[in-house]
């Protein structure tokens, strides 16, 4: 393993290890600092259980110009659906959850207002038209879990289950939560689970957080650097940046609105504390995500994943009656038991691989037909749909370096 100590970027250093062969996605990180505008970040490549790539590199702090450590951890928003659903694959492993069943069948009161017939796997693949919230929900109510639960079980969908998909952005983690709550025997939420009994056993329990506790110090955080505001109405489609100005669009009911995306953002802590957001609201390194990814690429292992756990996650998606289509994203989007699959307008590892990019740049997948778990944390928000520049070139580096292989 090849120590990369100090080399240069134009915000601060670039640090870590790089196995033999991957300096390819060293020099993409590396490139990301000179040419692409990146201030500070981290990327991790695991192959087989073994680390070939950690790196991190530039500030943490774009104020004081504090270096990013190989401990920071930063917001990764919708990047935390990945990690909820690696919960739900457990539950899964261990023979809690059936995902052809019946949501209401784990959690009865879920059947109101005309959601008896949505099954587990018809609400992760975001076809329950539960985009929205038509009562109020702010952080008093998603810190009370039992209200939560209230508002959800009369929440009506807005069209029968599987009729259509629109990317459930914040409530699809709400749901989640209430539906491990149910079956895990010990009633523990998602933040629990994954760090008792994700994150623990794969060796990466302080460096990743859904619900961050306020023991975590604000050094450890880096701080996101939102793109400036004409960036963001050119850098998005012309027919997004509308609909999320429409309140009656199901882009601002699923991302603006009620509670927004914005809600779990603490603009002097980086994340609202104790506060669990399971769709948007985790801290990470690259380190974790790509550990715990590398743990989803292959049965056994720390996590004890059961081989039809595993088949279910590489499965091909189910579209919904009306296709891929998402109401949400104007667009196609393939989503499966939590997470996003690949596709032609966004591709990433083999037709096997899952995961879960986040707004502004970050992702992590696994690779099962590589044994890979890949992650990538940035604190400089980028606005691209269909994979940050940055993300980009390192993932394309890394399937050079595979090809090789």
């Amino acid at each position: 393993m090849g120590q990369v100590t100090g080399r240069r970027a134009r915000h601060g250093t670039v640090e870590g290890t790089v196995a033999a062969g991957f300096e390819g996605v060293r020099d993409a990180f590396v490139a990301n600092f000179t040419d692409r505008g990146e201030l500070g970040g981290a990327v991790c490549v695991v192959v087989d259980g073994e680390v070939v790539v950690d790196l991190w590199g530039g500030v943490r702090d774009r104020a004081s110009g504090a270096p990013w450590r190989a401990d920071t951890m930063t917001l990764v928003h919708s990047t935390t659906k990945g990690l909820a659903a690696a919960v739900l694959a457990l539950l899964h492993s261990r023979g809690l959850l059936d995902h052809d069943e019946r949501v209401a069948a784990y959690w009865p009161g879920f059947a109101r207002a005309g959601k008896q017939d949505i099954t587990v796997r018809t609400l992760l693949a975001h076809q329950a038209g539960l985009f929205a919230f038509d009562e109020r929900v702010d952080r008093e109510v998603v810190a009370d879990l039992d209200r939560l639960a209230g508002v959800m079980e009369r929440q009506r969908p807005a069209w029968p289950p599987g009729e259509r998909q629109a990317y459930h952005a914040i409530t699809l983690g709400f749901y989640e939560n209430e539906l491990v709550r149910r079956v895990d025997p010990g009633h523990r939420t998602i933040g629990r689970v994954l760090t008792e009994d994700v994150a623990g056993p794969v060796g990466v329990a302080q460096e990743v957080y859904v619900g961050t506790p306020t023991s975590v110090p604000d050094e450890r955080l880096a701080a996101l650097v939102p793109p400036p505001v004409w960036r963001r109405l050119t850098g998005m489609p012309l027919r997004l940046t509308i609909d999320a100005a429409r309140r009656r669009s199901v882009l601002h009911r699923s991302l603006v609105a009620n509670p927004g995306t914005g809600f779990y953002v603490d603009p002097e802590h980086v994340v609202v504390r104790e506060l669990e957001v399971p769709s948007g609201g985790a801290v990470a390194t690259a380190r974790a995500l790509a550990t715990i990814y590398g743990a989803l690429a292959a049965p056994g292992g720390p996590l004890g994943l059961r081989a039809e756990t595993l088949e279910a996650l590489a499965a091909p998606p189910t579209p919904a009656r009306r296709g891929w289509y998402d109401e949400c994203l104007h667009g196609p989007a393939r989503f499966s038991l939590g997470f996003m699959k690949p596709s032609d307008e966004f591709p990433f590892g083999s037709e096997a691989a899952f995961g879960a990019p986040g707004a502004g740049g970050s992702m992590g997948f696994a690779d099962p037909a590589r044994r890979l778990g890949y992650g990538y944390v940035t604190d400089r928000m980028g606005t691209r749909l269909q994979g940050d520049p940055r993300d980009l070139a390192l993932r394309a580096a890394l399937g050079t370096v595979l090809a090789r292989v």
